[in-house]
């Protein structure tokens, strides 16, 4: 079976208003344990490599298996962090070993008078048979914010 070489680029922006301050919002992301616990499917998957150096230049993994589906592998590189302020990522994802997108994402957090304002903006190219998946990636990152949202109750 022959696959179509194809490109798309999609992007989109999520802001969410938590009613926590900005320190904690960004331990969510700075610190592995808290990250661990709300970042990735939950009990809809099967955990595999983790790897987590939150720093310019580390590199983050979250490999995983879907309870009787794909397994989705998602690499990632810090290349700007401003304590409290913004952090900034290249990453890679695969699906079944087959890649199928490279982004940029970057996380902004302000404070407010209720609490933090956090801005979710992101660019990606999709590969090939995932050359429509933008949509999709928009979808999980708004469950990555609502289980973020959880984790700070």
């Amino acid at each position: 079976m022959t696959i179509a070489r194809r490109l798309a680029h999609a992007g989109f922006t999520l802001t969410r208003d938590y009613p926590v301050p900005r320190e904690r919002v960004w331990d969510a992301f700075a610190d592995e344990s808290q990250k661990r616990s709300w970042w990735g499917g939950g009990d809809t998957v099967e955990p595999g490599e983790w790897a987590f150096d939150f720093r310019v230049g580390g590199h983050d993994v979250d490999e995983a298996a879907f309870h009787d589906g794909p397994v989705s592998r998602y690499e990632a590189t810090y290349t700007d962090i401003v304590e409290h302020v913004r952090i900034v990522t290249t990453y890679d994802m695969w699906l079944n070993g087959v890649h199928m997108s490279t982004s940029v994402a970057s996380l902004e957090f302000e404070s407010t008078d209720e609490g933090t304002r956090f801005t979710h903006i992101e660019h990606g190219v999709f590969f090939d048979q995932f050359w429509a998946d933008g949509p999709g990636r928009e979808e999980g990152t708004r469950g990555l914010l609502e289980a973020l949202g959880a984790h700070l109750e």
